[in-house]
This record gives C-alpha cells, structure tokens and sequence, in this order.
C-alpha cells in the first residue's frame, strides 16, 4: 500500500482533493484529525492540543490503513503539525519529530493557495498561506520527499490523478 498525504495551507481544497482521490480510485481516506478534535474541543488550543491532534492523526491513519488495498489519501500529516507548532510556539514537539522519521509516506501532494480564501471558524490565517506553503514547500525538499504542487484554480483533479498515476 501506498501512503499519499494531501498538505498546504489552509483553504487549499486538501479535504476535497483527499475526498475525490479516495473517490476516483475506490480506495480509503484519513480525514483532517484536526478539524474533529477543533470541533469538540473548541478553536482555542495549546501545545498539548497539538500533541494530541498529532496523535489522533497517527491512530487514524493506522486504522483505515487495514482497509486499504493500494493507495491510502491523507487529509495533512506531521509535517503540517511540525510547521504548526513552529508558527505558534518556535519549536516543535520531539513526538511529532520522531513519528516524522518513522512514519514515511510514499508521495506527497502539496496544494497552492491560490484558491479563493473561504471563511470557517476554525480556520485562522488568510494572510499567511503564502508563507505557510513556503514552508511545507522547504520542508519537503529538506527532507528529499517526493511530491508535486498542484495549483490552478481548475482540473486540481486531474492534475493530482496524474501525478498519482506515476507512482502507483
């Protein structure tokens, strides 16, 4: 089975592209833990919230991994947790730094904010996803991964359809 995490900023379409891939090729999906744990446990978080967000990230993908047959669509992965936690507090916690390094994907999709901003109450920085990309971008080529941009306001679909067709 392969493992591709779907990552970028915030208001990127990674929930819908994660959601049509898993669609297109019949195949299992990791919902945004994040979005799940924000919504039972208010907006406002911490440190530990993250910790635990990472966490539920991790026991989910290894739940829906036992019903994947060969691909598995990851809404966000670590190094959106390593980043977040960066932003917000300067360092990152050495949990969500020692999963990073065991826990590989095989491909990476990383989404360009160049979608129009929507507005929800658990998103947070409009003004930052530029800023945001560019370090998810820097951390997939520190890190030598393996990963295509996919950008345009049209056919995200497609494009990220056939950058997965290259690794399957």
């Amino acid at each position: 089975m392969k493992k591709i995490a779907i990552i970028g900023p915030e208001s990127t379409g990674k929930s819908t592209l994660s959601k049509a891939l898993a669609t297109h090729y019949n195949e299992p999906f990791v919902p945004e833990y994040g979005r799940k744990y924000l919504e039972e446990n208010g907006k406002d978080y911490n440190r530990s919230d993250l910790l635990a967000i990472s966490k539920g990230m991790v026991i989910w993908e290894e739940r829906m991994s036992f019903i994947a047959k060969n691909l598995l669509f990851c809404d966000t992965d670590l190094i959106m947790m390593k980043v977040w936690y960066e932003v917000n507090y300067g360092e990152c916690h050495p949990w969500v730094l020692n999963h990073l390094q065991s826990r590989p994907y095989n491909f990476y999709l990383l989404c360009a904010p160049d979608l129009p901003w929507e507005e929800d109450p658990l998103r947070e920085n409009p003004n930052m996803r530029d800023k945001l990309f560019e370090r998810y971008h820097n951390e997939l080529v520190e890190s030598n991964l393996d990963y295509t941009v996919i950008s345009g306001t049209k056919d995200r679909l497609e494009r990220a359809i056939e950058a997965v067709e290259k690794i399957r």
